[in-house]
């Protein structure tokens, strides 16, 4: 393959975006020295308004791996890739309207706290554990997919932008912190649609028009959107992308530590809510930019596909190869693009650091050393990002060295991300479930989503189910593809044709599934929970709006947990127990100094159970 080699103005393009994400970084550590603080530096004081975080969360979960996967996705299977845009609004209807609210009036600084208040202990280091380990690994293969993929298309040397990647990301996340992070989102968010946009731009001007991008997309089928066979094993069809899509990123995105962290520095829950709206926006902004790139992308190389003629290697070089042709003499917008990639690269893995070391901080380091001063917390919170961003830079050099398991690497985070979900949604939503329960439903989710990934990376589903539209070779001026041996027949068992040929957009809903029964089934074994003993604000009363007509089958429902007692309501607005002095608990959350005057809060342990929040009955 020929490698095109950047121009002096595509490297000084690019250093800019690395210059000025760090330089945003010793602008909050200059501006908020005097308010080193662990609460500044992890959650920015909760006093962070929607428009950032917005930008923020839109940046960190459209990664370069979407940038270049979505639009090579688009290019080999059609543009029913569009129907994300049903999945993401699902997804942030749930995050605002079920999740969001517990995790802002319980004044949690990390998501698996809720677990303890709502469980105990095992439950919340078992998730936290695997939270952590899950996105390390995807961090790292963050980091060096598309790294690798821009090496073998541009030249763009590889083990220079997976350090620069790492360094720059841990400078600015130490020095600054949630703050930084945030703004500097924010910042790469803006390169990433200014990116798309000159290519969206100079990509339709090549092929002639947006009327011939369509015009050639429908003759090559890549507009037939609308598939509602309902054949779980079908890789994309209406039902595994709208349904089967609000699992994957509900788990990766509605419980998921990074998402919820930003949430709750929100200085109101209306921010926090208006900041997950907007970004929906952005979402379907991205979504759409990166469809349209892919029809464009198909207009150009409809008679020569580059793949299949063996000038690239793999689908992921194909959005970088489709740029450096386009801009071959337009010295400085190949750097815009490769900019725009590693914006998303930068955004996830900065996201991903803070995160961890939010959640090692709250989970680990503070249960064990709960008397630590206020600087020394600081200065241990700004080691563990250094950690962190040490250790993902170490999985992205490990990542190299996996080959084929790289995919399976990045299925991780869906695969861990049901299981999450489910123990979630058994603590918001299934008043009766036990701590047995939670940890057994865990298991269980984490056992079967793990089961069917690996058993369908052993043996990939048929290729009738997974293989791309045609794709044409006959116009291209030479042809490197290599005759190749046919692969050995092996025996399959009869399973490989069913469960491990499920649509890879089923993983989550199979692991939040299984957590979900197996978690209800345990905890009527081992004897319920009682809902006398558990605090309202941990609990979403979601069955008022299916027995809105009867307040005994409500009651019924809320399993003992007194939703109509107007305890709730005397906690959100009168603060109750839950708050201090004169300041609203929708405003700032349960603060923690509050908690001590609450029954059942030990403050030499800083832990909860549940008959801290039980409620004497009228």
């Amino acid at each position: 393959m020929e490698v095109k080699n950047f121009a002096v103005w595509d490297y000084v393009v690019f250093a800019a975006l690395f210059v000025i994400s760090s330089g945003i970084g010793v602008f909050f550590a200059i501006k908020e020295r005097k308010k080193a603080t662990s609460r500044e530096f992890l959650v920015g004081g909760r006093q962070m308004t929607f428009g950032p975080v917005a930008l923020s969360l839109t940046a960190s979960f459209m990664s370069a791996v979407t940038v270049l996967g979505a639009p090579s996705e688009v290019y080999r299977f059609g543009a029913s890739f569009i129907l994300f845009f049903i999945a993401y609004a699902f997804v942030i209807i749930f995050t605002s309207e079920l999740f969001l609210p517990v995790f802002y009036r319980s004044g949690i600084t990390s998501t698996y706290e809720y677990l303890q208040l709502r469980f105990n202990k095992p439950v919340r280091y078992a998730a936290t554990v695997i939270y952590i380990v899950q996105t390390i690994l995807y961090t790292g293969v963050v980091v060096y997919a598309p790294a690798l993929a821009l090496n073998q298309v541009t030249g763009f040397d590889l083990w220079g932008s997976v350090f620069a990647t790492g360094i720059v990301c841990t400078f600015y996340c130490t020095l600054g912190g949630l703050k930084a992070v945030v703004w500097t989102d924010a910042f790469q968010m803006v390169v990433m649609i200014v990116g798309f946009l000159t290519v969206l731009i100079q990509g339709s001007a090549h092929a002639g028009g947006i009327h011939n991008v369509f015009e050639q997309a429908t003759n090559g089928s890549r507009l037939n959107i609308f598939d509602f066979d309902m054949d779980p094993l079908r890789r994309h069809t209406f039902w595994t992308i709208s349904v089967g899509g609000t699992f994957t990123w509900l788990g990766i995105y509605g419980v998921n530590q990074s998402t919820i962290q930003r949430c709750i520095s929100c200085k109101t829950e209306k921010h926090a809510k208006l900041a997950l709206y907007f970004n929906l926006l952005g979402l379907w902004i991205i979504l759409v930019c990166a469809v349209f790139s892919g029809l464009i992308m198909y207009s150009q190389f409809k008679d020569c596909d580059p793949w299949t003629s063996g000038v690239i290697s793999a689908p992921d070089q194909l959005m970088p190869y489709f740029v450096m042709e386009i801009f071959a003499t337009m010295p400085g917008l190949p750097g815009l693009f490769v900019a725009c990639a590693f914006s998303g690269t930068l955004s996830t893995v900065a996201a991903s650091i803070n995160a961890l070391a939010t959640v090692t901080f709250e989970d680990f380091v503070k249960n064990c050393f709960p008397h630590l001063s206020d600087k020394l917390n600081t200065w241990i919170s700004k080691g563990l990002c250094i950690l962190f961003g040490a250790l993902c830079t170490c999985m992205a050099v490990a990542a190299s060295l996996l080959g084929g398991v790289v995919q399976a690497a990045l299925s991780i985070h869906g695969m861990c991300g049901g299981p999450m979900l489910g123990l979630f949604s058994l603590g918001i939503l299934f008043p009766f479930v036990n701590w047995k329960g939670a940890l057994g439903g865990l298991l269980t989710g984490i056992t079967l989503s793990f089961w069917v990934a690996i058993g369908a990376f052993i043996y990939p589903a048929p290729a009738a189910k997974t293989w791309p539209l045609p794709l044409s070779t006959d116009q291209c001026t030479q042809s490197n593809v290599t005759a190749t041996a046919s692969p050995a027949l092996f025996s399959r068992p009869a399973i490989a044709d069913t469960w491990y040929s499920l649509s890879y957009l089923y993983y989550s809903a199979v692991g939040c599934l299984g957590c979900i029964v197996a978690g209800v089934i345990i905890s009527f074994i081992t004897g319920h929970e009682r809902g006398e003993n558990i605090q309202p604000l941990l609990i979403r009363p979601v069955c008022n709006l299916f027995c809105f007509w009867s307040k005994k089958y409500k009651t019924l429902c809320w399993c003992g947990v007194q939703h109509d007692s107007g305890t709730e309501q005397e906690n959100l607005e009168n603060g109750s127990a839950w708050k201090q002095g004169a300041e609203s608990v929708l405003q700032n959350g349960l603060r923690r100094e509050s908690l001590v005057h609450v029954p059942g809060y030990d403050p030499k342990d800083k832990s909860y159970n549940n008959m801290a929040f039980q409620i004497t009955p009228f």
